[in-house]
């Protein structure tokens, strides 16, 4: 079960490589479609937008109001903005203090343990009304690789890093299987509920309620993790789900078109954007030597063999068995974006992929980009004689090798 947990908060930390990720206040929204309570809450897109959001709170809220800057990134809370404000969440007292910290938020790019130094551009506020927690729980729903089926984890140490209440304390993870089918029972629910500490039958029915209603959600929507940290009981006695984060299948893109309707490319690498685009799998590293690879796994082990020979892969890009010479330029022009790429090492198996295709784009995209980066070359398989002999006849200066070691060995030594 621990790795389940672990799966969870990873897929929180890397859903741009994988899977959709919304914003918090477009995760409010889909909880309370499904009739699952949270704090209210509302978004803004300007500093004008939020001070009218605040002022139309109501006079009982106005001046007990969180704003969050909407960012696909945890630690928000401990982030600092480019403009040298800091923290991604703050307490407002008016109207003309939301609008304020809206100003310094919104058009700036927060930087937090898990956007890397760039950060991500903040391009909405989210106001929600502040309500104290007696108690805080957590609650996720997700595949677990353990019961091959769907589980739902809960604890009642919320509002922390769970991974790390997982490994001090074990028993402190209540794991559930679910039925695919038939979801939870409300007696499944309710026992899970007095589990957490849950003391009387409203409260244990309010949480139980939320269980069945997330499952709901995780099936319907072809969601692959909801986690909710935390689930609070309140000060006045209600349950409500203080923050969410959601991944969705992108396989399920063409059934869920009303949730990836909401996806923000803007929170995305611009390159794996492009990619995704040319139906390219790229996701963009931190080395310098450039890779194009046709396969997973021999992309995978191409990056461990530079990693052998003292290379740093700036990407892993696969282009698949149904590459063209176009594909293979745009592939090139992704790469070249870069400008920490050094050297570009091209690794190709040639099965249902050709290797004269490989090579007749690879020529292209070398006259056609004026290439300065040095290239190295590795071609097998499928028309492999004739891709070198177009490769020889080029002129270019394109160095090729059939030993992967030797390849990867050049192409790290070009880089460095």
């Amino acid at each position: 079960m621990l790795a389940s947990i672990r799966k969870a908060g990873s897929i929180a930390r890397a859903s741009q490589k994988r899977f959709l990720s919304i914003h918090e206040y477009q995760s409010m929204n889909l909880l309370n479609s499904y009739g699952i309570p949270t704090p209210r809450s509302l978004p803004a897109k300007t500093p004008e937008e939020a001070f009218d959001v605040a002022k139309n709170f109501g006079a009982s809220c106005t001046d007990k109001l969180v704003i969050k800057a909407q960012v696909l990134a945890g630690g928000r809370g401990k982030g600092k903005f480019n403009n040298g404000f800091q923290g991604g969440v703050h307490m407002v007292d008016s109207p003309a203090q939301a609008q304020e910290f809206a100003s310094k938020m919104i058009g700036s790019s927060l930087i937090t343990k898990q956007t890397g130094a760039g950060g991500r551009v903040c391009n909405a506020v989210m106001l929600a009304e502040r309500r104290q927690p007696a108690h805080e729980y957590y609650v996720a729903v997700l595949n677990d690789r353990a019961t091959q089926g769907v589980v739902l984890v809960a604890s009642a140490q919320g509002g922390m890093n769970i991974e790390e209440v997982a490994a001090k304390d074990p028993s402190a993870i209540i794991t559930t299987p679910i039925d695919f089918h038939t979801g939870l029972s409300k007696a499944e629910a309710i026992t899970v509920a007095q589990k957490l500490g849950f003391k009387d039958e409203k409260t244990q029915s309010d949480a139980a309620n939320i269980f069945i209603n997330l499952y709901k959600i995780f099936k319907e929507k072809d969601a692959t993790q909801i986690e909710i940290n935390p689930m609070a009981l309140t000060t006045d006695g209600e349950v409500l789900c203080m923050d969410a984060k959601f991944g969705f299948d992108d396989n399920a893109e063409f059934r869920q078109q009303d949730i990836f309707a909401l996806r923000d490319i803007s929170q995305e690498e611009p390159s794996e954007v492009r990619a995704q685009k040319a139906n390219l799998n790229f996701i963009k590293l931190d080395g310098s030597v450039g890779c194009l690879v046709n396969g997973a796994g021999l992309a995978m082990a191409t990056m461990d063999v530079l990693s052998l020979h003292g290379g740093q892969p700036a990407n892993f890009l696969d282009v698949g068995g149904g590459a063209t010479p176009e594909t293979v330029k745009e592939a090139f022009e992704i790469l070249l974006e870069d400008p920490k790429v050094k050297s570009i090492f091209i690794n190709i198996f040639g099965g249902i992929m050709r290797c004269d295709y490989i090579a007749e784009g690879v020529i292209k995209a070398t006259k056609e980009l004026n290439l300065k980066v040095p290239l190295v070359v590795r071609l097998k398989g499928t028309k492999e004689l004739e891709a070198k002999k177009m490769i020889q006849e080029s002129g270019l200066k394109i160095e090729a090798f059939d030993s992967l070691d030797e390849a990867a060995e050049r192409a790290s030594r070009l880089a460095n």
